[in-house]
């Protein structure tokens, strides 16, 4: 049974979980949480972590760790924070979104992203409830900030993000 109240979701290639699950939990550990918990979930290639530090500053860190020591991620691909998990009920879902509409402001723009594996819920439905009663512009190509759902089989995390909350260690490594 996987983790219940992670707050990152790292992917990696597909038979390299357990490797990118110590290499995750050393990362961590050289940022200060020496008792991050780390689990490989039901999907092939992705795992999730739940770190003492504040999900968005652990992927701050993880970056300039990337910069400094790029040959320390060999496995680990993508790290995601995540801010409310949920189990994977449109309901549910909704509520946790709503729970974070407050951090899109009125003049910024937004879009939803629905990372869907394991749940036959109609990602149309997920992303209605994710906006409902939501009055900010809309911006599928450059929003200011996505309301990102990352659904998990039974459970779903939901985060409201920048962009540049994603760490995304291909693209960012230095060559």
């Amino acid at each position: 049974m996987v983790m219940e109240d992670f707050n990152l979701l790292i992917s990696t290639s597909r038979g390299n979980e357990n490797n990118a699950c110590s290499e995750i939990w050393f990362l961590l550990g050289e940022l200060g949480d020496r008792e991050a918990l780390v689990d490989r979930t039901d999907v092939a290639g992705l795992v999730v972590a739940k770190t003492n530090l504040d999900p968005f500053k652990a992927i701050e860190g993880l970056r300039s760790l990337l910069k400094k020591r790029p040959w320390e991620f060999r496995y680990v691909l993508r790290v995601v924070p995540v801010e409310v998990v949920v189990r994977t009920r449109i309901e549910e879902i909704g509520r946790a979104a709503s729970s974070l509409h407050y951090k899109i402001l009125e003049n910024e723009s937004f879009r939803v992203t629905v990372e869907k594996r394991h749940s036959d819920i109609s990602t149309r439905d997920i992303i209605e409830a994710a906006v409902k009663n939501l009055n900010r512009r809309v911006d599928l190509e450059n929003p200011d900030k996505i309301i990102l759902i990352e659904v998990l089989g039974r459970l779903t995390g939901v985060s409201v993000i920048k962009p540049s909350d994603i760490l995304s260690v291909t693209k960012e490594k230095p060559a």
